[in-house]
């Protein structure tokens, strides 16, 4: 029996590749950092644009560089 691997995710499935809720991965994709397509009434979001997605630094995190005088 062969596994067959999908090309695309809905965006329930997307969010939790992704470890964040769906509420965010539509503000990803509203906001235009994760590529999506609409295929009928549903929102499919491609399985290379996740990885992309999730390789790249977002710099959500922040260092301190202020010093306690």
């Amino acid at each position: 029996m062969q596994l067959q691997v999908k090309i695309l995710y809905t965006k329930r499935e997307a969010a939790q590749l992704l470890s964040i809720s769906v509420r965010s991965l539509d503000y990803l994709i509203f906001s235009q950092q994760l590529p999506a397509r609409r295929i009928g009434r549903r929102v499919l979001v491609h399985r290379d644009a996740i990885e992309q997605f999730a390789r790249r630094d977002h710099g959500f995190i922040r260092t301190s560089t202020a010093s306690n005088e």
